[in-house]
């Protein structure tokens, strides 16, 4: 049992999140914080310049309004968005944090991924806690 887990989650269609989500409450002792995070990734310079002024602004917004909705339907859990680089972004987030465990959905790779997908692999290699990667 876990005290306290970190299940980032990608909106990506090809991604379930229904099992990480129930795989965190199942493996949580009954007090375990559970965070659910999503990470923006940074937009270019070149291509930032296209967009609507608000569009950065909306598009967090209504991420951490998911996020939140899913956080309810989960015991002591919490939703945050954080932004940069996907699997150094969730690493750094768990050396401050400390999570027990970090659960992660992984796509159907191509073969450029192989085995996992690039955000999980680069997690799986380098955190300091136990990684679950589901599919």
């Amino acid at each position: 049992m876990y005290h306290n887990i970190l299940v980032p989650i990608s909106f990506d269609e090809e991604r379930d999140i229904s099992g990480p989500m129930k795989l965190a409450q199942r493996l949580a002792t009954q007090d375990a914080q559970i965070t659910l995070m999503h990470v923006v990734e940074h937009i270019p310079d070149y291509a930032i310049s296209y967009m609507p002024v608000e569009y950065l602004s909306e598009a967090r917004k209504a991420i951490k309004e998911e996020l939140d909705g899913l956080a309810a339907k989960l015991p002591n859990a919490k939703a945050e968005v954080i932004e940069g680089h996907s699997g150094r972004s969730i690493l750094d987030w768990a050396e401050t944090n400390k999570p027990d465990l970090i659960i992660l959905a992984s796509h159907r790779p191509g073969m450029q991924d192989l085995f996992l997908g690039s955000t999980a692999t680069h997690v799986v290699r380098h955190a300091q806690c136990a990684v679950l990667v589901v599919r």
